[in-house]
């Protein structure tokens, strides 16, 4: 067997170590070594479905949602000499029109109800509705030069649309409360419920704005298609007769009309009617549902807009 010395010097001062001494890494250039930076390591992973939405970015862009809310309001009535009474004139002469032809003339029944005030309240609904969903859908159109030259979220052009609607609702309403006290119909809890009403009301017509302008920048027969709908949504709705005119077996399928409930809703709140709370939430859902999904389709055709509006 074969054993190994090792010799150590006297007068060196040292002791003999048979640990190995550490190597010092050679840089690639034959120089001294140096410590490299710490390099961050970024994870990519798949979001979820609805997470592309990006709703927060909306709230980021309040002002300018604000912004082009007030421009709307001003350019709709700039140069006009009535101003924002127009959105009095028009539910007011639709009124008499149908006050005279329906329940002068074809005696429809209006539940016992002032024919005038009935009326009213169910045109100011509608009127709010298809102008918004209309101003909505036509909105991305109308604002191509924006579109093209400057990044926001997209979802706010048809939200400043629907919102600047939302002003001619208040000024037809005054009306409507001037109507409400010269029929002696007063102040009651019911009116609460005008709060979730209008809620519903504006998500409803914000979700057909925002679904319709996606598909106007790619199909533009839609400004021809829209109108027509809405026209025929207004039939099948109870704006100018009252559900109970409708017979009691074919009822279901009036309630299935998502505006049913919101001009019912209104109604019954403002005269102290029974309520029919299973309509009203059924309003809340299908207006929820439609407005994720209108939502969720913009998003997926957003990409496209600047190439095909």
């Amino acid at each position: 067997m074969t054993s190994t010395s090792y010799e150590t010097s006297a007068d060196s001062g040292t002791t003999g170590d048979l640990s190995p001494a550490p190597v010092e890494p050679a840089s690639p250039n034959g120089g001294a070594s140096y410590d490299l930076p710490t390099t961050p390591v970024v994870t990519i992973r798949p979001g979820t479905r609805w997470s592309s939405l990006d709703l927060s970015s909306l709230w980021s862009y309040r002002e300018l949602l604000y912004f082009l809310i007030w421009r709307d309001i001003k350019v709709r009535y700039k140069q006009t000499i009535l101003g924002a009474t127009w959105a009095v004139i028009q539910p007011l002469v639709m009124m008499i029109v149908f006050t005279f032809f329906f329940s002068k003339l074809a005696r429809i029944p209006t539940e016992n109800l002032p024919s005038a005030a009935f009326y009213y309240t169910g045109l100011t609904i509608w009127i709010f509705f298809s102008n918004a969903a209309l101003s909505g859908a036509n909105s991305l159109l109308g604002n191509t030069n924006l579109i093209t030259k400057v990044y926001f979220p997209r979802l706010i052009i048809p939200s400043a649309a629907v919102g600047a609607s939302l002003v001619d609702l208040g000024v037809a309403s005054a009306l409507l409360v001037a109507l409400l006290f010269y029929y002696g119909f007063g102040l009651t809890w019911g009116m609460l419920f005008l709060i979730p009403l209008a809620v519903i009301l504006t998500a409803l017509a914000l979700a057909v704005g925002i679904l319709f302008s996606a598909l106007n920048t790619k199909y533009r027969d839609v400004r021809y298609a829209l109108p027509f709908i809405l026209q025929v949504w207004m039939f099948i709705s109870p704006v100018i007769y009252p559900i109970s005119l409708v017979p009691e077996e074919w009822r279901w399928v009036l309630h299935l009309n998502p505006m049913t409930g919101v001009i019912e809703g209104f109604r019954a709140s403002l005269f102290g009617r029974p309520l029919n709370v299973w309509a009203m939430f059924y309003s809340f859902a299908f207006a929820s549902i439609l407005l994720l999904i209108s939502a969720y389709a913009f998003k997926k055709m957003e990409k496209s807009f600047a190439e095909v509006i």
